[in-house]
């Protein structure tokens, strides 16, 4: 039976595990064992901070949108029923974005969303 060589195949996955390894602190970036555990672990927390970013993002955006709710008065519970009430779509992003730059046009949304839950008694 023929003996079967594989040195191609095995220096290139070697390759590729240490090029990803570059930049890592000391034998992590160096030795083909100790490199292939810390890209699997930085892969595995790449993947999971990929989906954290998300809701960490959505977490800051709506601490900005109830910070500039607070300042007109308004709970940010209630501004969003307000919204919704109001027919007012617009995601938390956008309106983290123009509570931030805009004022006047978040003070126009606020009162809109105001007016929906309370409306002026005459």
């Amino acid at each position: 039976m023929s003996r079967v060589k594989n040195s191609v195949a095995t220096r290139k996955r070697r390759k590729k595990i240490l090029k990803q390894a570059k930049g890592f602190w000391g034998r992590k970036s160096k030795l083909f064992k100790t490199a292939k555990e810390a890209v699997m672990r930085a892969l595995r927390y790449a993947y999971r901070d990929r989906r954290a970013r998300k809701r960490n993002f959505r977490s800051l955006w709506i601490a900005r949108i109830n910070a500039a709710c607070r300042n007109r008065n308004i709970s940010y519970s209630k501004f969003i029923a307000g919204m919704k009430k109001a027919n007012i779509i617009l995601n938390r992003k956008i309106l983290a974005y123009i509570a931030v730059e805009d004022a006047a046009s978040f003070d126009k949304i606020a009162d809109e969303a105001r007016n929906a839950i309370e409306p002026k008694k005459s």
